[in-house]
């Protein structure tokens, strides 16, 4: 018939069941998409596990509540250092005095000692054992400490002598994360006291809404520092 045209319906349809076609195409791709990119939360998740808040307690170290820490070694040693808590808390240190080597530490007692503003702090050592090097570059410039405490941040390496009856004293992991906890717990609590007796204004002691300063002793407690400090290191008992 003239000015008739013919139109396959079935071509027709077969365009449309291609369009249709890629279109899923394209959802199922997108799915798999946010499907491998879901576990992205859980992998950014992985550092924090790390930190108790603005606090790093890694895996792999044994704690002293004293805020010392160690780490194993090769040759049957361990490291020694100071935790983010302890840094965090004194500020700027001035100047780091360590035993030197041949010198025998005795876990819960005093393995060395930091100056603050003139003040000397004793630090507890978290093992038995003998000195067997120092970090010189700690003793040079104690400010690097804060910087990176559990790594360039080692104070010294020991030769252990009760590493295993050592160890009942010592929290790691999950158990260190909590005991870090009940520590943020008291910190809050020295800050509520701060606040109601008129002290510093919360801002000086945490910076953006929540980031602790360094000094945090001396923020809260101002010419009372040196004793809130001793508090936190278990050495409030010494002259």
């Amino acid at each position: 018939m003239e000015g008739f045209q013919y139109v396959d319906i079935f071509a027709t349809k077969g365009i449309e069941y291609i369009i249709v076609m890629v279109f899923l195409a394209g959802f199922i791709y997108f799915s798999r998409y946010l499907g491998h990119r879901a576990p992205a939360p859980a992998e950014a998740s992985a550092r924090p596990r790390s930190f108790v808040e603005y606090f790093r307690v890694p895996d792999g170290y044994l704690f002293h509540q004293g805020h010392t820490w160690l780490k194993a070694e090769g040759d049957q040693l361990v490291s020694v250092g100071m935790d983010d808590f302890a840094h965090k808390l004194l500020g700027k240190v001035d100047a780091i005095r360590l035993p030197g080597p041949g010198s025998k530490l005795a876990q819960g007692e005093e393995g060395w000692a930091v100056e603050v503003q003139e003040k000397k702090i004793d630090i507890l050592s978290p093992v038995d054992g003998e000195v067997v090097a120092v970090n010189q570059e700690a003793v040079r410039n104690p400010y690097l400490l804060g910087l990176d405490p559990f790594e360039g941040g080692w104070l010294m390496k020991v030769r252990p002598t009760k590493f295993t009856p050592n160890r009942r004293n010592l929290l790691t992991g999950q158990m260190a994360r909590q005991w870090m906890s009940s520590v943020l717990e008291r910190l809050r609590a020295e800050t509520g006291k701060a606040v109601q007796q008129e002290g510093p204004p919360l801002g000086t002691v945490y910076q953006d809404g929540g980031t602790p300063v360094r000094g945090i002793a001396r923020a809260l407690a101002g010419d009372r520092w040196e004793e809130m400090a001793r508090g936190y290191f278990l050495t409030d008992g010494n002259e």
